[in-house]
């Protein structure tokens, strides 16, 4: 299983289209006990949160936001947790709007370096 969200800044890849995420919007997660969490904004959204629950590498959650123009929308989303080669972690997620039409996929992917993995020694 990939590691934990919790703490983590994730920032979508690439603009999807206009009013909607884009390259520009920060989120930041948490995690526990199989619950996750996140704020975000920037770009069009002016704030935005999400929940849901996690199932190994599997995050099944509702997103509602406030955008610049001064609507609000909300959806549904599963993503899979990648980890990357780096140690970054990295969502697949596929979405669907509730609140208006529209679907589709999009890639978030961890800013900055991962914390270094603890090492245990062994003394003998």
């Amino acid at each position: 299983m990939a590691p934990s969200l919790d703490g983590l800044v994730l920032a979508p890849v690439a603009d999807q289209a206009p009013g909607q995420v884009g390259t520009r919007t920060r989120f930041v997660y948490h995690e526990r006990d199989g619950e996750i969490w996140a704020e975000y904004a920037g770009g069009d959204v002016v704030r935005g949160h999400l929940v849901g629950t996690r199932a190994g590498d599997r995050l099944d959650f509702r997103y509602v936001q406030l955008k610049r123009d001064g609507t609000t929308s909300s959806g549904h989303c599963v993503s899979t947790v990648v980890e990357l080669p780096d140690g970054r972690v990295r969502l697949e997620e596929s979405w669907e709007w509730e609140s208006q039409p529209g679907s589709g996929t999009s890639v978030v992917e961890q800013l900055g370096r991962p914390a270094p993995r603890q090492v245990s020694k062994v003394s003998g």
